[in-house]
């Protein structure tokens, strides 16, 4: 059976399927779809639960050797497989099949996948779990619908706002529905449940953290360079990790990398900034007009051996090199002067 994501409370309330096969690259709503069926399962007196991760090495032989164990004792089990490639291979199709055709009793099976393509779509395995239980696919919220989405999940935490303040919220974390929530969640705690005018939202919003990486990217994209180190400076003080702030900046400078190659092969920067969020449209455009593709693919390599440095895997100041890096990627000239770009 297939059910589509807002349709599985509805079934769970009913009834606990043998099978559910949860699959999509959404984490957050991929996440809470198999958290509605644990909560299910634990009213229904499942006590215990056991998880595996299937990944290029994973040994099949364990799934069904869980599967002969359980049957050895009363109590109901849980037998959670994350499977992130969407892809188990001959023998794990083949675990997968059999498990579906033949449902141990006393023990509920969810299988948590990537996104599936046609072809995995039509996989055996696939039509076989989904005929033994509930398929659920999850798709990412369209950025068009995303306002609406936190306004919908706002008021399901008790918070009544008007659409624009949940576009507000919608622009800040531009399609991330795990930071959109956080958010969410943030703003229940502090303001309280019930109406709440647009400017308080915002206010809180904007207050609930004094430096964000997110702001130290776009204020190096911006070239504005005295505030992009001012930021990293706070966050350094606030005990922000490195890691993080490397992994913002590298995939900021990925997305510049691929638009500026797009660029350099005649496409027009409407085009390559199709997909880039209108509030931060400006910066983009001025940013790829400070750096042309040879120079992103630098500041992308410097970004991975900062990388390195942040994990303890190479020697050095990780805040320095993370200043360097902001530097560069917000001014041609100190970039120059620091010897990261030509």
């Amino acid at each position: 059976m297939k059910l589509r994501p807002e349709q599985l409370g509805q079934h769970l309330n009913k009834q606990l399927a043998p099978v559910y096969l949860i699959a999509g690259d959404e984490p957050l709503l991929v996440d809470e779809a198999a958290d509605s069926v644990r909560r299910k399962a634990r009213e229904a007196g499942v006590e215990e639960r056991t998880s595996f991760m299937a990944e290029k090495d994973f040994d099949w032989q364990a799934l069904s050797d869980s599967a002969a164990s359980l049957s050895l004792f009363a109590q109901q089990r849980l037998v959670e497989l994350r499977l992130p490639s969407a892809k188990p291979g001959r023998e794990g199709s083949k675990a997968l099949t059999d498990w579906a055709e033949r449902p141990p009793e006393d023990h509920t099976l969810i299988v948590i996948s990537g996104k599936l393509d046609r072809s995995q779509r039509n996989a055996k395995w696939v039509k076989a779990l989904e005929s033994a239980g509930v398929m659920v696919e999850v798709w990412p919220v369209p950025r068009h619908q995303l306002p609406q989405w936190v306004q919908q999940r706002m008021i399901a935490a008790g918070l009544q706002v008007s659409r624009d303040a949940a576009r507000f919220i919608a622009e800040r974390v531009e399609g991330n529905l795990l930071a959109a929530a956080q958010e969410i969640e943030k703003l229940r705690l502090l303001l309280g449940e019930g109406v709440v005018d647009d400017e308080t939202v915002r206010g809180a919003v904007v207050d609930s953290a004094r430096y964000d990486p997110f702001q130290l990217a776009d204020a190096a994209l911006a070239g504005q360079t005295a505030r992009a180190v001012k930021i990293l400076e706070g966050l350094h003080g606030e005990g922000v990790e490195p890691p993080l702030l490397v992994w913002v900046l590298a995939r900021e400078i990925r997305a510049m990398a691929d638009m500026a190659s797009g660029l350099a092969r005649g496409r027009r920067l409407d085009d390559v900034t199709r997909r880039v969020w209108a509030s931060r449209r400006g910066l983009v455009e001025k940013a790829l007009k400070r750096h042309n593709e040879t120079r992103w693919l630098a500041l992308l390599a410097e970004a991975g051996e900062l990388d390195a440095m942040a994990k303890g895997a190479r020697c050095g100041n990780p805040w320095d090199a993370l200043q360097r890096l902001v530097m560069a990627i917000s001014s041609v000239e100190a970039g120059r002067r620091l010897g990261l770009v030509a």
